[in-house]
């Protein structure tokens, strides 16, 4: 049975915040800032490296409110196997995909074994690269025995860094450091957890992660050692991907899964600004856009970039062996 790290409450000095949604990071000379996204031939704003600074993106959502209108303005089919896509980041002009393909589903015990609410599985982790009009170009597999389920991803200005855990709560994650230009994954540290999500923060050199469900925010070293856990005590969406955008915070979209008094299923989606010092979430709002699966659009992989006066969405809601398969959908919506 896995480790239970003690949550401490609200109150206390630090916040562990996790991370889930992606924003562009700024980088090392040897990124190219590569073509623009659909919809404007401006240069995209990246999230700035210096903490004190906002980034573009955190102000536009900060704009943002429950009446702002999302245009689809161009839909990407994935000509490949995606399986079940977890997380989402750019680089340059590169756009890399986590995704997790499940060979044996996990299995509900009809009481807990040895702490676990269901068997581990079976499955493969996967690392795609692809470029602006969803070509893939590379694919690397990650994990280790029962750690198989990618999350949410974040590059950092030079890693990009992945958590792959155990498809179950209260369980195990790796967390990988992988090099984009080369796609070599290195193992940073193990977690007693199930970790959905990583961002690292640039200006602290911090680490901080999500549990199941993004109940509990995580704080670590680069080396792994634990510095700080705490209750997330926002009930209104679980955050599926998330990215450290300037004075100290991050952004997070993702969704709750609701059921109609018919039994159909009803997604809420939103996004989210989380305060990383304090581990508080500030300004919400939601999201209802759908993709062709009529999943919200924030289910899964999201990376949100700012594009003159236009902040755009690219997200991948649906799976690969659902009707079409998995499309990179790209959104915009006014940035003020």
């Amino acid at each position: 049975m896995p480790l239970v790290t003690p949550i401490r409450s609200r109150g206390a000095r630090r916040a562990a915040v996790a991370v889930s949604a992606v924003a562009l990071a700024a980088g090392p000379a040897w990124l190219a800032a590569g073509p623009s996204a659909p919809g404007t031939k401006s240069e995209i704003a990246a999230v700035s490296d210096d903490g004190d600074t906002a980034s573009p993106v955190l102000e536009a959502v900060e704009n943002l409110d429950r009446s702002a209108a999302w245009a689809v303005v161009d839909q990407l089919p994935l000509a490949f196997e995606t399986y079940h896509p977890q997380g989402l980041a750019r680089v340059g002009d590169k756009l890399y995909l986590s995704s997790v393909e499940v060979i044996e589903p996990p299995v509900r015990y009809p009481e807990p074994i040895d702490g676990y609410d269901r068997s581990p599985g079976r499955g493969v982790g996967h690392l795609f690269e692809l470029d602006l009009t969803g070509r893939l170009l590379r694919h690397i597999t990650l994990g280790e025995g029962t750690m198989y389920h990618p999350g949410g991803i974040d590059f950092d200005g030079r890693d990009l860094w992945v958590p792959v855990a155990e498809y179950r709560p209260d369980s195990q994650s790796l967390v990988y450091k992988i090099d984009p230009r080369t796609l070599t994954a290195r193992k940073a540290f193990h977690v007693d957890d199930h970790v959905g999500g990583v961002v690292r923060d640039t200006d602290s050199g911090l680490v901080h992660g999500v549990s199941w469900g993004s109940r509990t925010f995580y704080t670590w070293t680069a080396r792994g050692v634990l510095r700080d856990g705490v209750a997330n005590e926002s009930h209104y969406v679980d955050y599926q991907d998330c990215a450290a955008v300037g004075t100290g915070s991050a952004v997070c979209t993702g969704l709750v899964e609701y059921r109609n008094p018919d039994g159909a299923r009803f997604d809420l989606g939103g996004i989210a600004v989380v305060d990383l010092d304090e581990g508080t979430v500030g300004h919400e709002v939601p999201v209802t856009p759908v993709s062709p699966n009529q999943h919200v659009v924030t289910r899964n992989p999201v990376h949100l970039e700012v594009d003159g006066d236009v902040l755009r969405m690219w997200a991948a809601p649906d799976d690969g062996e659902e009707p079409g398969g998995t499309t990179l959908i790209v959104l915009e919506t006014a940035a003020s």
